[in-house]
């Protein structure tokens, strides 16, 4: 059956980007990157066929269609937290312009970056799931499949509203799904496997993403750190081909996507039978696969809110929260409780993230450095204690201070408040630290 638009993906074969295809029609390179943003979000399956029949080159890319792209979420990024602000504690927090437009600039070039290297695992998955390899392919697929998510980075104008980027992100997810099978020649019955795999993979690429812009530009109640991501071997793939690695500093998270594979035919096979238990059950597997496994079973909520002590000092405990959350098939332990006295707010946070390899790396990465710096305005510290990371974050002026603390067994302490480090310090060592390390997670 002709499409509609088959006639004009045979006479644009040549076309390098959409901009350079505008260039050649006599139309402005902003009307091209227009017309490829409007039809990859209106249209995808006509325009990813479209995609499909040009050639052209990943540079070709890069200068037609991303760097305008990629600018909106770093534009945005800077204007809501260094002009706009954040609120915490009924203070509006904003980011120093100077270090906002360092991360600006940091984390657009980073997420440039990234859109290779998640072309480069889309390249390298593609096989496994009964696809071709062609990176030009992959990066296509990549780059205009995240066409959603960039625009969805306008809502970090009003960071109170980032979460409406979230929900485009997820329509990127859909393209993305839509375009597999059109450009890696992916079979339709396994293109959601593939797609769950590579979106795995992407998460842990946007946290490295934020956590290398936040070394540079740490949000409020963030935390900074640092990470890259190095493949094991070409593509990163294992000397035996058996597996895509991902590794970033002192810690190696192994995708096996032949358990990927696996989990995607249970969940195939449920789908057949019309299990959606069975089905949500593979997808999950195949979800934990994806991102490197589990560290074990997550501490019971109950066991860490036990350790949240009924005041700090003379601050009696306001309010508390434990629970256990699940996503992509993976589960770890959230507990956190407030302290209040007049205007004086601690907010205490027990995270069990050694349980999920890929959210400690993501959650913790700082605890691998060492940092002492010091402005007239504030002070950040990173150091270690018997075998505990500790962080510090504060203001001179007393107005607000954060103490983290990466303990042993993977649980991550957080207190934070509006008042001086020294007196944070005092009201946490009523939380049992030494008690919280000490606990087993199940295996």
């Amino acid at each position: 059956m002709t499409h509609p638009n088959d006639h004009t993906a045979a006479t644009d074969t040549h076309l390098a980007s959409p901009a350079e295809s505008a260039s050649r029609h006599g139309k402005p390179i902003a009307q091209g990157v227009f017309d490829r943003v409007l039809g990859m979000l209106l249209k995808p399956g006509d325009t990813w066929r479209m995609v499909d029949g040009e050639e052209g080159s990943i540079g070709g890319v890069y200068l037609g269609y991303l760097v305008f792209l990629a600018a909106i979420p770093a534009v945005a990024g800077f204007i809501g937290y260094s002009l706009v602000g954040v609120g915490a504690f009924g203070i509006s927090v904003r980011v120093p312009i100077v270090q906002g437009l360092v991360g600006m600039v940091v984390g657009y070039a980073m997420s440039l970056a990234m859109v290779l290297v998640m072309a480069l695992v889309a390249n390298a998955l593609a096989p496994r799931f009964g696809g071709q390899a062609q990176l030009l392919k992959a990066f296509q697929l990549i780059a205009y499949g995240t066409t959603a998510g960039w625009l969805g980075g306008v809502f970090s104008v009003l960071p109170s509203l980032a979460m409406l980027g979230v929900l485009a992100a997820l329509y990127s997810v859909y393209l993305i799904y839509r375009g597999v099978p059109v450009l890696m020649r992916v079979p339709q019955a396994r293109a959601v496997g593939y797609t769950a795999a590579l979106i795995a993979c992407g998460v842990v690429a946007a946290v490295v993403v934020g956590l290398v812009t936040s070394l540079v530009t740490p949000r409020p109640g963030g935390l900074a750190g640092w990470g890259s991501a190095v493949g094991t071997g070409p593509l990163g793939r294992t000397a035996s081909d058996a597996a895509v690695n991902i590794t970033l500093p002192g810690t190696g998270i192994t995708i096996d996507t032949a358990k990927v594979e696996a989990a995607n035919r249970r969940m195939e096979e449920a789908q057949s039978r019309g299990d959606t238990q069975a089905a949500g059950q593979a997808m999950g597997d195949m979800m934990s696969a994806a991102l490197g496994g589990k560290g074990g079973a997550p501490l019971a909520p109950e066991t860490l809110r036990a350790m949240l002590p009924e005041a700090l000092g003379s601050m009696p405990r306001t309010a508390v929260e434990a629970r256990s959350e699940a996503a992509m098939g993976i589960q770890f332990t959230n507990v956190s409780a407030q302290y209040a006295e007049g205007e004086r707010l601690i907010e205490v946070r027990m995270q069990d993230i050694g349980a999920v390899p890929a959210l400690a790396i993501g959650m913790a990465a700082w605890s691998r450095s060492t940092v002492d710096r010091e402005t007239p305005d504030e002070v950040e510290r990173v150091y270690r204690r018997d075998g505990t990371a500790i962080k510090e974050e504060y203001r001179k002026d007393g107005t607000s201070a954060s103490l983290v603390m990466l303990l042993p067994n993977g649980v991550l302490l957080e207190g934070s408040g509006n008042l001086p480090m020294d007196e944070l310090r005092a009201a946490l060592q009523a939380v049992p630290a030494g008690q919280v390390a000490a606990l087993k997670r199940p295996s």
